[in-house]
This record gives structure tokens, C-alpha cells and sequence, in this order.
């Protein structure tokens, strides 16, 4: 027996306290599985709203526009991000839909959450210099490579602030750069502590999250952790702008 969006979320308090992007994963499913001739139409699913007749397996009468709209927003945020594309000529036009090549590969790969939280995350947060490559990265999944463009973004942007020799690199550029009492772009009105963590917080990066993906094949699976090392490497951009 196939799923309806009853069975899967079964309370209404749920489906619309779900994000759009949490919803359309579940909608995109049910696309997949609802398909007729490979085509899938909104009301396929927006039939499981009100049940089957006789049944009682619906939302509750007095919440079934919230509920339509919830999953009008999912459907639309799957059109606009190509995993739900109209079918050419008139069934398109009539709203008939096909799963887009990205979809199939999300949905056979368990992939939907990396690629929603991705997709989802706020390029703002990135520094200018690595925000707009980067994020691309992270949209395709590729993390490994997102990160080790934002700390060598970090390495080089450095090594010019600092007007340091091109064999100046890793953990040793960063020392130089930061040493609590000669380093160019230390701080020296902030306290002697306070430089010298900073010096290791740099090396301490670079040495972490830069010099493995330069040495051997690194591996990141979680989406969110790769953000988070984006973002740290956003900041410390921030750090080398105000020392200039």
C-alpha cells in the first residue's frame, strides 16, 4: 500500500510547523512513489488532505487550508530548485510534473536533507572573498572542497596582509603573521594572552581544517559541519581585514 502524506505525518500541528524544505522532502517522496507514467500532479497528493471518503484518515475539516498551504510551499520550493520541472507541451501547462535528474539522484542516494540544508544556507555568513565559490560547493554536496577553498583563502589572504614570501605557508605563516610581539597583523593594544591565542587559533585552522585536504583525501559527510568550518573560515578573513 503506498503512503499518503496522512500516514507519513499523520498530525496537522506537525505539517505546519514543518520548514518548507523539511516538507518537501517528504512531498518529494510521495512524488516518487505516486508517479503515473512517470508524471506526478499536486493533487495526487493533495487528495490525502481530506482522506478517503467514509474513512476519517484526513486532517480535520477546520484545518484543511493550512494544511494545502503548507504543501503548496513545499511544491513550489521543489519547482524552484529543478526537482519538480513541467512536463513539455500541454500536460505541463495543465500542472503536470516530472522529477528533475537531480531529484532521482537525491532520492536514491538518501541525499535530500544534505541537499535542502545546503541550498539552504545563508551565503551572507560567507566572507566576500570565498562566498560566492564556496557556496556552490556546499550546494553540490562537494564539502571537501568548500572547506579547503576557504582556508587556503585564509592562508593567502594572510600571506599578502602580511607581505610575506610566497614559501611562507601553513602553521608557520600563521605564527609569524600573529606573533604576539612581532607579527604584522597582531594587535599589540590587546593583552600579551590574547595575541598569543590568536596566533594559535590561526595555526590552530590551518593545521586543522587546511593541511590534511593539502596532504591525503579528506572525507566530510555532515553538511552542517562543513558549514561550520566555512563560517569559522569567514571569520578569520574578518579578523585579517580589520588588521590591514
Amino acid at each position: 500500500m503506498m503512503q499518503t502524506l496522512t500516514s507519513l505525518i499523520p498530525d496537522v500541528d506537525v505539517l505546519v510547523s514543518l520548514s518548507q524544505e523539511e516538507l518537501a522532502g517528504v512531498v518529494l517522496q510521495l512524488a516518487k512513489e505516486h508517479r503515473q507514467n512517470n508524471k506526478i500532479h499536486i493533487q495526487a497528493i493533495a487528495s490525502h488532505i481530506n482522506g478517503t471518503v467514509g474513512m476519517n484518515n484526513g486532517y480535520p475539516q477546520k484545518r484543511l487550508q493550512e494544511a494545502e498551504i503548507a504543501l503548496s510551499e513545499a511544491w513550489n520550493w521543489l519547482t524552484v530548485q529543478g526537482l519538480l520541472i513541467p512536463e513539455l507541451g500541454i500536460n505541463g501547462s495543465n500542472g503536470w510534473m516530472l522529477l528533475g535528474r537531480r531529484a532521482e539522484a537525491l532520492l536514491v542516494n538518501n541525499g535530500f536533507k544534505s541537499y535542502a540544508q545546503s541550498v539552504n544556507f545563508p551565503k551572507s555568513l560567507l566572507h566576500p572573498a570565498i562566498a560566492d565559490e564556496v557556496w556552490i560547493d556546499l550546494a553540490r554536496g562537494d564539502l571537501e572542497t568548500a572547506v579547503f577553498k576557504s582556508f587556503r583563502a585564509v592562508e593567502i589572504a594572510v600571506r599578502a596582509a602580511g607581505k610575506f614570501e610566497d614559501t611562507d605557508v601553513g602553521t608557520q605563516l600563521m605564527r609569524k603573521a600573529f606573533d604576539k610581539t612581532t607579527g604584522p597583523l597582531t594587535d599589540l593594544q590587546q593583552p600579551e594572552g590574547e595575541r598569543e591565542a590568536l596566533a594559535h587559533l590561526f595555526a590552530g585552522a590551518i593545521a586543522s581544517y587546511k593541511n590534511p585536504h593539502s596532504h591525503r583525501t579528506v572525507t566530510i559527510s555532515d553538511t552542517g559541519e562543513a558549514q561550520e568550518m566555512v563560517i569559522l573560515a569567514s571569520h578569520l578573513l574578518r579578523i585579517v581585514d580589520s588588521r590591514q
